[in-house]
């Protein structure tokens, strides 16, 4: 069992879709151990995105996932990371395959409607950023 992170971005919240979204991963097969909504300080998601500190997308990211509320969720499931990325789709929603939450939900390369971990390092490193670990339930 792997678990991973998911942030349903400002867009897809003041969209009201995070219900919609949460359900699509309920119904394949994950399960939902870590919850909670923030509106993210801008040097929170500095930190979050610092991989990306040099590359010409880093402020407009961050200036977008400050724009508003965010929801965290960690799930849990049987290739979790994997299962995740496939079912949100391509990084540019324009080019997500249909029937993904980024083709469903997004707009375009940036305003995608979620993030999710891209491995299952990267994923136990975002989990601690924004989970301690009494906040995560697997029992």
């Amino acid at each position: 069992m792997e678990k991973t992170l998911v942030i349903i971005k400002p867009d897809a919240v003041a969209k009201k879709c995070a219900g919609d979204i949460i359900k699509i991963f309920y119904g394949n097969e994950l399960e939902l151990v870590g919850l909670k909504m923030i509106s993210p300080a801008k040097e929170i998601m500095e930190k979050f995105y610092s991989v990306h500190k040099e590359k010409d997308f880093f402020k407009p990211l961050v200036e977008f996932m400050v724009s508003g509320k965010i929801i965290i969720c960690v799930w849990r499931g049987y290739n979790a990371v994997l299962k995740v990325r496939e079912i949100i789709g391509s990084t540019d929603s324009r080019q997500a395959k249909a029937g993904t939450i980024r083709n469903l939900f997004g707009t375009d390369g940036r305003v995608n409607a979620v993030h999710a971990s891209d491995s299952l390092e990267n994923a136990e490193k975002e989990i601690s950023f924004f989970f301690k670990e009494e906040e995560i339930f697997e029992k």
